[in-house]
């Protein structure tokens, strides 16, 4: 007789000191492409998630998205194709699915799209716009963040001074605030106004408000913060508000 699918589940616990295998229920379900890790611990405690037949609601049970049969609603939920797209952020959008200020979302502007659950590749703040990567791939979104994979970003700055040789030393010397060691990999003028100029700032890694804290520490004002390149990928004239799918060739830019 064939074995049962699921057979042996749940499986039995590991050995001390071994780490658990798979990943949480919750978890699965937003690698799997079906929701948010927050919508999935709504599913799993209103009992609307069965793991091998069995209503489970504890989200932190591990289990394996490949082996084990999950379903939400009596539907299994199988893996969703992957997406990845460019969006052009407008200011003014966070970009949580759900936002308890309900505030507006990057999501209102992907409303009329066709796509599965999909997550931004880092974070724009409220006030910042331009370039923000969304995906349900999980590994190419963790090695894009990974500090270790050194992806450049490319910021174009508005701010609200006219900065001399001094003032760039001291920018490009970086800052600790908070406790965090604040960098960057290159600083420079693109053009100067009246009393504002526009900086181009290269990141290897963004930290939270990397970009405004950094400034502020050196009592600087930004007016405009707009995220023009990802690595070698860039913005260009992606209207705002817009995604798109990436094309073969600008996915094959973030190989190796």
């Amino acid at each position: 007789m064939a074995p049962r699918p699921n057979a042996g589940w749940p499986r039995p616990s590991p050995s001390a000191g071994a780490s658990p295998p798979g990943v949480s229920l919750c978890r699965a379900l937003s690698k799997l492409g079906l929701c948010s890790r927050k919508q999935a611990e709504i599913l799993v405690a209103e009992g609307r998630v069965r793991v091998a037949g069995k209503i489970v609601r504890n989200g932190s049970l591990r289990v394996d998205p490949g082996r084990d049969r999950i379903e939400v609603d009596g539907s299994r939920v199988v893996a969703e194709r992957k997406v990845y797209l460019i969006f052009n952020k407008p200011r003014g959008l966070v970009t949580t699915r759900d936002d308890p200020q309900d505030r507006g979302t990057v999501y209102d502007c992907l409303a009329e799209l066709d796509l599965p659950f999909v997550s931004p590749v880092g974070r724009l703040d409220k006030a910042s716009e331009g370039l923000l990567l969304m995906t349900n791939d999980t590994r190419f979104a963790q090695r894009l963040l990974d500090p270790a994979s050194h992806v450049a970003k490319i910021y174009h700055v508005q701010i609200g001074a006219l900065p001399d040789a001094a003032l760039l030393a001291r920018l490009r010397a970086g800052a600790t605030v908070e406790g965090e060691d604040l960098t960057v990999r290159s600083i420079d003028i693109l053009r100067s106004g009246a009393s504002t100029a526009w900086l181009e700032i290269t990141l290897d890694e963004g930290r939270n408000r990397h970009i405004r804290r950094l400034l502020g520490a050196h009592e600087v004002e930004v007016l405009r913060l707009v995220r023009v390149a990802i690595g070698r990928l860039q913005l260009g004239d992606l209207a705002k508000g817009k995604a798109r799918h990436l094309t073969a060739e600008e996915l094959a830019l973030f190989q190796g």
